[in-house]
């Protein structure tokens, strides 16, 4: 290959830019619509948000509860967050039963919802993520609702939820890292929305400030004379 072929050949970064961009032109805005909608219904109710992931998914959890909790002003909790608790339970109970004894003694009940962040959404007969599929199983039996944002066709998750974001699986080499990815997207869309957000953020509070503080300025300067 010449230099000039190398130049003009497409770099693994623009192409998966590109997947990305394609992934997020295919996602489905009323499916997230329809979780902003609910998880708005939850807050209101005085009800509760327990956000389960593994893995990656769990660093996404602890950070969404940041966002819904401080943002949204809804009440959300996510079971990684307890180290000490989760690897009792692993070490006494098992893992597939981590999640749903964790619901259980928070008292999930009907006014809570249970928010899943997963590559696969979970399913019992491939034994994949079979603890998400146990917390469904009890949020169904109390009756709290289910929300997901999840990946391939959308697994255990995608069968119960009343709101489920699937990120399209369209490039098949590539399907973990744009769902873990746009997972981030969806859930900081979610805390942005009109029908959950309730505090500014604070970089977009500084600007808002700055540009007001300059616009003061500038009405009290004297014409011809500069506000640098």
């Amino acid at each position: 290959m010449s230099p000039e072929d190398d130049a003009a050949a497409p770099t693994f970064a623009a192409s998966y830019l590109a997947e990305t961009v394609a992934v997020i032109s295919a996602l489905d805005t009323d499916a997230v619509e329809r979780c902003a909608r609910g998880l708005a219904q939850v807050r209101a109710r005085g009800g509760r948000l327990f956000i389960l992931g593994v893995g990656g998914s769990a660093g996404h959890a602890s950070h969404a509860v940041n966002d819904f909790r401080k943002l949204c002003e809804l009440e959300s909790y996510a079971p990684t967050d307890n180290v000490s608790e989760l690897t009792a339970r692993t070490n006494d109970e098992g893992w597939d039963t981590t999640f749903a004894a964790w619901l259980q003694t928070s008292r999930l009940n009907e006014n809570d919802a249970v928010l899943v962040f997963s590559v696969g959404g979970s399913s019992d007969t491939r034994r994949v993520s079979v603890n998400l599929v146990r917390a469904l199983q009890y949020a169904e039996v109390v009756g709290a609702d289910i929300f997901g944002v999840v990946g391939r066709d959308g697994g255990f998750t995608a069968e119960v939820a009343r709101g489920c974001v699937i990120v399209p699986p369209l490039y098949d080499d590539h399907v973990t890292p744009h769902t873990e990815g746009l997972c981030a997207v969806v859930w900081h869309l979610l805390v942005s929305h009109p029908a959950l957000a309730r505090v500014g953020t604070k970089w977009e509070q500084v600007a808002a400030v700055d540009s007001a503080e300059e616009a003061a300025l500038v009405a009290a300067t004297p014409v011809g004379v500069s506000v640098r």
